[in-house]
């Protein structure tokens, strides 16, 4: 697993609000693609859809890198502002869904670690801790709405980092960004032990073939997009 968020104090020292997502295995692995990442340089503008704690929007800031942050949880958007501040960072914060915000808008660089989950309901929730992580029956309301959209934002060459697990399809992620006009592929996979959300459904997930039995390790994968 990177190390780049639990080596850092200063990921270490970010505000954990109630409700709001924690950076953990996939922050991590989309922590490090972007510290990889050749397009991000000082001045670079940078988008960060769903910043939970802004752990992901403040590693593009101390890189120098320009950066709006959006999340529709109002509990994230005023973490973000208070872990700018206690950074020395300055980050611009914006309330709203996915990619709306920024309509009319174009960046260099959006990093995105959207629900991903599939969940026994159809619909993803409206609220509660669970809006940062299911994403419907097959986990894909929010990562076909991302994808669809965000070519529209990006520059030319500009460049879309996504994490998301494989149980919700990666090769639909990478279809759907080629369909908007950009040149997709998997930069990187990490398996990781599955935590309490997957554990307590590993009998569904099982029953609907997405695991084998006693499976107990889900693959996270980095899917990098640039527009051409």
């Amino acid at each position: 697993m990177p190390s780049v968020l639990g080596a850092d104090r200063a990921y270490r020292a970010l505000l954990i609000a109630p409700g709001v997502y924690a950076p953990q295995d996939d922050t991590f692995l989309l922590a490090d693609a972007l510290d990889r990442e050749p397009r991000l340089q000082p001045g670079t503008e940078v988008l960060d859809v769903g910043t939970g704690t802004g752990a992901l929007a403040l590693a593009a800031a101390r890189r120098g890198a320009d950066v709006t942050a959006i999340d529709r949880s109002w509990r994230a958007v005023v973490a973000t502002r208070i872990n700018a501040t206690l950074s020395r960072r300055r980050v611009r914060v914006l309330h709203g869904d996915l990619l709306g915000p920024a309509a009319g808008r174009r960046f260099d660089l959006i990093v995105c670690n959207p629900p991903y989950v599939p969940a026994p309901q159809l619909r993803p929730p409206r609220r509660g801790a669970a809006v940062a992580w299911d994403a419907g029956h097959d986990g894909r309301a929010v990562l076909d709405r991302i994808c669809d959209g965000v070519g529209e934002l990006l520059r030319p060459e500009g460049v879309l980092l996504l994490v998301q697990s494989a149980l919700s399809g990666v090769t639909p992620t990478l279809q759907r960004l080629e369909r908007a006009g950009l040149d997709a592929a998997v930069e990187q996979r990490q398996y990781v032990p599955f935590g309490p959300v997957l554990r307590s459904r590993a009998d569904w997930l099982e029953r609907r073939g997405l695991i084998a039995p006693g499976e107990e390790k889900e693959e996270l994968v980095i899917i990098r997009a640039e527009r051409t």
